[in-house]
C-alpha cells in the first residue's frame, strides 16, 4: 500500500514538473529584433516602448526601451528626469544597468557594447537635453562605440552635430573626453593625476562631478550626477550639465536622454 501511495506522490509530482515547464514556455518571450533599429524598419508601425531584443552573438535576449521615431528606431541607454533614481552608483551597477526601462533608468555599459559591436554596422549616438523653462537641445555622433571592459568600456564617437554644442569634445582645449575609459565613485578611469583647477586639486571626477561618466580632465558634458530640481540648478558640478548649451555658470538640465541607432 505505502509502495502505491508513494508511486502515486512520483507521477503527481512528474505531472505539476510539466505542467511548470509548459508553463515557462508560454510565459517566454521571442526577441522582437536585434536592435529598435530593425524592430522599427520590420514594423514600421511600431510604437514606443518596451521591447525584448537579441543582438548578434548574444545568448540571452534582455529588454531595453526603444524610441520609434521618423528617423528609425532608437535604443534608449540612458534617461533622467528626477531624483527618485540615484545615479551615483557603482562600477557593477553601471556595467549591469538600474532604474525602471519606462522611466529613469541606465540600461548598462554591458548591454550598450553587446549591442555595438557588430561592426557591420554604423551607430549614431543622440543626446536630448530639456532645461527647466521648456527649452531643448540635442547633440548627434556619428560612429558611435564602445571598448571591451578591459579598455573600461572607452568611449570613441565621429562627426558632431545638433544645437547643444560639442560637450564631449569639451567646451575648452584639454578637455576632451572621446577615447577615455569610464569612470564611477569606486573606479578611477579619468586623465587627472591630478587635475588643477584654480588653487584645487582633483585627483577624481566622479567624486566631485559625481555618477558614472567617461571623464577627461574632468570634461564639460557628465550626465549621470546629482539630478536638482528648478531654483536648485545653478552652480553645482555635480549636476546634468552639458556646458556647451548652458554657460557660463554650470547649469543642471532638468531631463535627458541618450540613444543609439543603426545605420
Amino acid at each position: 500500500m505505502k509502495s502505491l501511495v508513494g508511486c502515486c506522490w512520483l507521477i503527481v509530482a512528474f505531472l505539476l514538473s510539466c505542467t511548470e515547464q509548459a508553463g515557462r514556455k508560454q510565459t517566454s518571450v521571442s526577441p522582437q529584433g536585434a536592435d529598435c533599429t530593425q524592430i522599427k524598419a520590420l514594423s514600421p508601425q511600431a510604437s514606443s516602448g518596451v521591447y525584448m531584443i537579441q543582438p548578434p552573438g548574444v545568448k540571452t535576449p534582455f529588454k531595453v526601451y526603444c524610441e520609434m521615431r521618423a528617423d528609425g528606431g532608437w535604443t534608449v541607454f540612458q534617461r533622467r528626469s528626477g531624483g527618485a533614481v540615484s545615479f551615483i552608483r557603482t562600477w557593477a551597477a553601471y556595467k549591469n544597468g538600474f532604474g525602471n526601462l519606462k522611466q529613469d533608468h541606465w540600461l548598462g555599459l554591458k548591454k550598450v557594447l553587446s549591442v555595438t559591436k557588430n561592426r557591420t554596422k554604423k551607430w549614431t549616438l543622440r543626446v536630448d537635453l530639456w532645461d527647466h523653462d521648456g527649452g531643448t537641445a540635442y547633440a548627434k555622433y556619428k560612429n558611435f562605440k564602445l571598448g571591451n571592459e578591459k579598455t573600461a568600456f572607452k568611449l570613441h564617437v565621429g562627426e558632431y552635430s545638433g544645437n547643444a554644442g560639442d560637450a564631449i569634445r569639451g567646451a575648452y582645449p584639454g578637455i576632451d573626453q572621446n577615447g577615455y575609459g569610464f569612470s564611477t565613485i569606486d573606479r578611477d578611469n579619468d586623465g587627472c593625476s591630478p587635475c588643477i583647477f584654480g588653487d584645487i586639486a582633483q585627483s577624481e571626477c566622479s567624486s566631485s562631478e559625481g555618477g558614472g561618466w567617461w571623464y577627461s580632465r574632468c570634461g564639460s558634458a557628465s550626465l549621470n550626477g546629482d539630478w536638482h530640481p528648478a531654483g536648485d540648478h545653478i552652480g553645482w558640478a555635480s549636476g546634468l550639465y552639458w556646458h556647451t548649451w548652458k554657460t557660463p555658470e554650470p547649469y543642471s538640465v532638468k531631463a535627458s536622454r541618450m540613444m543609439i541607432k543603426s545605420e
